[in-house]
């Protein structure tokens, strides 16, 4: 639900810009980029909350934050309105997010771990389809405020049952160590901060990739409706990847082969992916993109969380997300800025192949964390 919360906006942003009349990047930067923004803020102390308090408790407060935020944005007359809802659903997203990883540590055995992130993380993905390709569908067929509806419905729903159903296995909390204490140890682990670098250049990668692909397919002609659809067969691409190439990650009992892999795709894919014209074309690629290079952030979870133990994977997970929203936060903004200097996109979609050739150099610097978190069980 956050993640799909998050992208409602993204494949609409030229409708947000006749409707509200402001500029794409205004609304580009506060519906959207707000998210990886705040993320840096609140990565670290969600990780620590809910390492020490449980990611029941934590998650269920960030669901109902979430909840009260999407039905904010249903009031649509003023665009201030409209950031205000956004504001609340992305400060209740690191509460949410980075409780995968805890999550399993605590009830999956370490030979199920990355196929248990896998599937956790399909969730997002399945939000972040639902974000690009359902929202132009709903706008284009009623207005803003009925999706807006549909999506608050839909959230509530949401954190009913998860206030209902959902239940913690063991106690995980690390109480006997300060939350100062704990986060410069995990500083100090050298392979959890190349992971943290390598996070910076990926989800950084994907998130500019995600908010300005509606505006570059423009360019090449390609309508709202099938950007969406675009965007949302990449990320049902990633869904189809994250439930199978974690668990061939676990079989084989390697996961820096698989990290390596999705930068590689991210490398050869993106240039003809944003430079195309064909729908069909764009849509194969979107889906080969998606199943080749999503699969990496689960990877990267569970490395995370295997390199540190499941007692300290919240915070674990925090500064890999820190890393990599910070990323988000950066590379967004560039390749916004790249535009407005040069008049066309192309020259941030070289911005991202240069990203991800660097992400290929780091991913060699990584160390394979399959049997670390084996010390911790």
């Amino acid at each position: 639900m956050s993640q799909m919360l998050w992208l409602n906006f993204a494949p609409i942003l030229s409708v947000i810009r006749d409707k509200y009349q402001i500029s794409e990047s205004m609304a580009g930067n506060l519906l959207i980029m707000i998210f990886p923004l705040l993320y840096v803020v609140l990565s670290i102390p969600a990780g620590i909350w809910i390492d020490r308090a449980g990611y029941k408790k934590v998650v269920m407060i960030g669901s109902i934050v979430m909840a009260i935020s999407s039905i904010i944005r249903i009031f649509d007359d003023a665009f201030m309105t409209i950031f205000i809802g956004q504001l609340g659903i992305a400060i209740a997203q690191p509460f949410i997010m980075n409780a995968i990883s805890k999550l399993v540590g605590d009830w999956f055995k370490e030979e199920q771990h990355a196929m248990a992130t896998g599937i956790g993380t399909v969730g997002m993905f399945v939000g972040m389809a639902a974000g690009f390709a359902l929202t132009p569908m709903f706008v284009e067929g009623t207005n803003i405020r009925s999706a807006m509806i549909i999506f608050a419905v839909i959230t509530v729903i949401s954190t009913l049952a998860f206030i209902f159903l959902a239940r913690e296995k063991g106690d995980l909390s690390d109480a006997e160590e300060g939350p100062t204490f704990e986060l410069m140890g995990l500083l100090q682990n050298k392979n959890l901060l190349i992971l943290s670098i390598l996070s910076f250049l990926a989800l950084g990668y994907f998130n500019g990739l995600t908010t300005w692909l509606e505006l570059i397919l423009s360019e090449q002609g390609v309508g709202i409706e099938d950007a969406g659809l675009i965007g949302g067969v990449l990320i049902l691409g990633g869904i189809v990847g994250a439930a199978i190439i974690p668990a061939i990650s676990d079989k084989m009992k390697k996961r820096k082969p698989f990290l390596i892999l999705a930068i590689v795709m991210g490398v050869l894919l993106v240039y003809p992916l944003t430079t195309g014209s064909h729908v069909p074309t764009l849509l194969l690629l979107g889906a080969i993109t998606g199943a080749l290079f999503l699969p990496g952030y689960a990877i990267l979870l569970t490395m995370a969380e295997e390199e540190v133990g499941a007692r300290k994977a919240g915070a674990a997970t925090g500064i890999l997300m820190l890393g990599g929203n910070a990323g988000g936060v950066v590379i967004i903004i560039l390749m916004d800025v790249l535009k407005s200097m040069q008049g066309v996109w192309l020259y941030s979609i070289i911005l991202l192949i240069a990203v991800m050739i660097i992400g290929l150099a780091v991913s060699f610097l990584t160390k394979e964390t399959f049997d670390k978190s084996a010390l911790d069980n």
